[in-house]
């Protein structure tokens, strides 16, 4: 065996305590989510989209605000690519990817906003939670899969530009400064 492949071996005491401390922070996680969606907040589950682009709208509103909120992340990310009409076949399946993420996003939290989150148990909190985690993780799997087709087809330069978009994204969320 690898000592790569070493399993880990930890007194009972510590997977006890490592256990709950898994539970708890699940839980602390979802509490946001609860708390907001039962505020009617439906801005609060992590939206897809936002893997590529910043959200612009403090507290989106319905539905159709959501989407022009998606439309307007596919139209910055497709004029900082600087898409070319040879790429336009390829970025449409990004663009879709988004859409598809946005609204399997949109229909998780109606269905959560629609029940009762007084007569939720905890079990229930959590599975609702691992449903949004799910769809992310889905959705994120579709983007990364039309993203990396189109990434391919670019030529080096653009792939640098594409980098540093990316980036400057993430370092916005973590709210360091950009470089570029």
């Amino acid at each position: 065996m690898s000592p790569l492949f070493k399993p880990i071996v930890m007194p009972a005491p510590y997977v006890r305590s490592f256990a709950i401390a898994a539970l708890l922070g699940t839980t602390v996680l979802a509490a946001p989510l609860t708390a907001a969606l039962a505020d009617g907040a439906g801005n609060a589950p992590i939206q897809l989209a936002q893997a590529v682009a910043p959200q612009d709208q403090a507290a989106a509103g319905p539905a159709a605000t959501k989407a022009e909120t998606v439309e307007q992340r596919i139209s910055t990310l497709h004029a900082e690519l600087a898409i070319t009409a040879g790429e336009e076949a390829d970025w449409n399946g990004v663009a879709q990817a988004m859409r598809d993420n946005a609204v399997a996003m949109d229909k998780l939290v109606a269905a959560r906003t629609a029940s009762d989150p007084q007569t939720m148990t905890a079990v229930d909190d959590l599975k609702a939670y691992q449903k949004f985690a799910q769809a992310h993780v889905d959705g994120l799997k579709g983007l990364t899969a039309s993203f990396a087709t189109l990434y391919d087809s670019m030529p080096d330069a653009q792939k640098k530009v594409a980098d540093q978009v990316f980036l400057n994204r993430q370092q916005q969320r973590a709210g360091t400064p950009a470089h570029s």
